[in-house]
């Protein structure tokens, strides 16, 4: 054997190693195993939850077979027979179903009109819409609760200052939505229109909303998540047992002796979420199987112009 050094596999094999690693025209390396882990951090205790949601004894801890005593079988403790996991359910879902009606259209006319609006106080305009999405919401239902009973004493804490909170916070989301797809969108869809014939209020109809509808279904399922999983603003604006709601009233019996009846509300949240994020789904692809793939009704603007 001749003089020169024979290099060990270890080092060898560690630069290899790093090649690979850097390599920047390969696939990421390691984005499946990060996404895995997120995905076991994020389902794995909701799966828990749900687990012990269907127990058939008391405990919240170790199994003790299947059941739906939780959901309805207990004469006293399940969900259907006690009355006030059963009232903040309902009142969860009221809160949503309204938020929803009155956020998402005040949303769509908000972003329109500060994307079209051109002026010099146009951009605070924007700013001041968009600070409920920095602003803390601890700040934001401590603010609201002081200016309902010392300013605006007329609107009385239960579900009219929740609602209003709940729009108040959820408003921001919808605009933020509706103003990418605006942008993505941007005004030659209008500006045809107004070729072929049609008045602003026409193209506004007819070729933009139609466009928009895919952003206005994607807000409409952020408002009700987010008002179904509201804490804060509920809990500041409750005028009591009433009018909590389903993560109100977890908070508040699980610092006493809790059974999986908390389970059961919270899975009954979960699958009630699920099945109207389903529901609003179908009913896009409904309406965009009626009206074509496009969403537009071009059809009815080529009539203005003849």
């Amino acid at each position: 054997m001749d003089g020169a050094a024979v290099e060990s596999p270890g080092p060898a094999r560690g630069r290899r190693l790093v090649a690979w690693a850097r390599n920047p025209r390969g696939r990421p390396r390691f984005l499946a195993l990060v996404t895995v882990l997120y995905l076991l951090w994020s389902i794995v205790p909701v799966l828990i939850a749900i687990r012990f949601s269907f127990n058939e004894g008391r405990s919240r801890s170790s199994a003790q077979g299947w059941s739906l005593r939780w959901y309805f079988d207990d004469p006293d403790l399940s969900v259907w027979h006690d009355p006030d996991l059963q009232g903040a359910l309902v009142q969860s879902l009221k809160l949503a179903g309204l938020a929803i009606a009155i956020a998402v259209p005040l949303g769509v006319a908000l972003a329109i009109g500060i994307s079209r609006w051109r002026g010099r106080i146009s951009r605070p305009a924007s700013a001041v819409a968009l600070s409920t999405l920095v602003t803390p919401e601890i700040v934001m239902g401590s603010a609201l609760f002081l200016v309902f009973v010392n300013l605006f004493t007329f609107v009385d804490l239960g579900t009219v200052a929740q609602v209003i909170g709940h729009v108040t916070f959820s408003i921001a989301f919808v605009l933020v939505i509706l103003r990418s797809r605006l942008i993505s969108i941007g005004r030659d869809y209008e500006e045809a229109a107004m070729d072929l014939g049609a008045s602003p209020a026409q193209s506004l109809r007819l070729a933009l909303l139609p466009l928009l509808w895919p952003a206005v279904v994607a807000s409409v399922i952020v408002v009700f998540a987010i008002s179904m999983d509201d804490f804060v603003i509920s809990a500041f604006l409750s005028s009591g047992s009433t009018t909590d709601t389903v993560p109100v009233r977890i908070y508040s019996n699980a610092r006493g002796a809790p059974t999986p009846a908390l389970n059961a509300l919270a899975s009954l949240t979960l699958f009630l979420t699920i099945a109207a994020v389903v529901v609003v789904g179908a009913i896009w692809w409904a309406i965009r199987r009626s009206h074509g793939q496009s969403g537009s009704t071009l059809d009815e603007l080529a009539k203005l112009e003849a």
